[in-house]
């Protein structure tokens, strides 16, 4: 009992034909679905393989457009950094032209100065406001107007100067995206399947912080390039508005200074024409002078020589009045030695009388002469002043440098225009 196994369970022949039909039956399937299977894993590997390699293909293409129009914008921002440059090396130069102009009215404000300083000296009746003083008080005012608009143009010109950098820079750093973009996409171009350094990467589908929209990409160098010329445009026209102002104001102080030269000139000639009037009447006076001198001490000997007649006249009269008794006779004697004293008495008086007229005017021709004297030395000492002035204004005639070309000059150091570095 204990050797005794269980039989095993007993089918039916039913159940055996059942069992093949099924197991032939399953397998007809699983052939059909394997099949259909392997049908659709051909057309799906077909299918996927060629997605692959067109998406590849036009992925390719779109890094060639995309490296074309990063070459495009890096060819025009490479323009525009040119152009850029040049235009700070124009307007730096027209910058130091003005300024080398500003400093140019340093010579004239420093004449002018002097001008009126010397012309301070003239005394009396000859310190006047005439045409030359208000000239040079005009040129003066024209020299200020000169040098505050010369140094607002220095300061546009630096104001420029610091937002063209700012725009070069702006350029600069766009430039330097575009070449290290396009470096990037030129090398993803030239990967391909069989390249060493391709690899799996974490995430590769995320979109990086920062990211732009191609529009936006396009915008941001236009704008820069838009920003660029139109900085270059008012540059240009403020160069030539400092041009113009150097031109203008040249003009305008060398027409002033053309002014105060004829002022001079006609105010010198003025004072020598008074100065030869002065010594005319000098001489005419001091002859005038000794004409009356001599006169006077011709009155002087006519009033001497009375003396004698008067004492005779009077002596014969009153030794008459002796006479005695009758013989006191008023006879045409004593009527005529009468009339002879009064005659010579009022002769005296009538010499006296002129020889005090003459006198008198005398006093005053030498006082006139005094007056002419002091009036010349004063013409003279104008003249004298005015010639000066002259002379310090002939240094306006020669064409100022400036102190900075005045020292390369001595020291034999050759200028050399200032550069922008890249």
């Amino acid at each position: 009992m204990a050797t005794e196994t269980k039989p095993n369970a007993k089918y039916q022949p039913v159940d055996w034909f059942t069992n093949a039909y099924a197991i032939s039956s399953n397998a007809e399937r699983q052939r059909e679905a394997s099949d259909q299977v392997r049908q659709e894993a051909r057309f799906l590997r077909n299918e996927t393989d060629n997605k692959t390699k067109w998406d590849q293909k036009d992925n390719n293409t779109r890094l060639a457009d995309r490296v074309d129009v990063i070459r495009k914008w890096k060819e025009i921002l490479e323009q525009t950094l040119g152009d850029l440059d040049a235009e700070i090396s124009k307007l730096s130069e027209s910058k130091e032209q003005t300024e080398e102009a500003l400093e140019r009215k340093n010579l004239p404000t420093d004449t002018v100065n002097e001008c009126l300083t010397v012309r301070d000296g003239r005394r009396s009746i000859d310190n006047v406001e005439d045409e030359i003083e208000h000239q040079l008080r005009k040129e003066q005012e024209v020299i200020a107007k000169a040098k505050r608009n010369l140094q607002q143009k220095v300061d546009e010109q630096f104001e420029q100067l610091c937002v063209l950098q700012e725009a070069r820079q702006q350029i600069l750093a766009d430039l330097q995206n575009k070449n290290i973009a396009l470096g990037i996409d030129i090398d993803q171009y030239n990967l391909n399947e069989q390249s060493p350094n391709i690899s799996y990467k974490p995430n590769p589908t995320r979109v990086p912080k920062g990211s732009t929209t191609p529009q936006q990409w396009e915008d941001f160098s236009r704008y820069n390039v838009d920003r660029a010329k139109a900085e270059i445009a008012s540059s240009g026209r403020l160069r030539e508005a400092a041009h113009r102002t150097i031109h203008d104001t040249d003009n305008d102080l060398e027409s002033q200074r053309q002014a105060s030269d004829y002022a001079l000139r006609k105010r010198l000639h003025e004072e020598e024409q008074a100065k030869d009037e002065l010594e005319w009447q000098k001489q005419q006076t001091e002859d005038e002078i000794a004409e009356l001198e001599r006169d006077i001490r011709a009155l002087e000997e006519a009033i001497k020589a009375k003396i004698p007649p008067a004492k005779l006249a009077e002596t014969r009269l009153e030794n008459r009045t002796t006479r005695p008794g009758v013989e006191l006779c008023r006879d045409a004697v004593q009527y005529g030695l009468t009339d002879e004293v009064q005659q010579i008495k009022a002769s005296k008086d009538a010499l006296y009388d002129k020889l005090k007229q003459a006198r008198h005017n005398l006093d005053g021709l030498q006082k006139q002469l005094d007056r002419i004297n002091a009036d010349l030395a004063e013409k003279t000492n104008s003249i004298m002043l005015d010639r000066r002035t002259a002379d310090v204004r002939n240094r306006l005639a020669t064409k100022p440098i400036t102190q900075t070309d005045g020292n390369m000059l001595k020291t034999g150091i050759t200028r050399e225009r200032s550069k922008v570095l890249a």
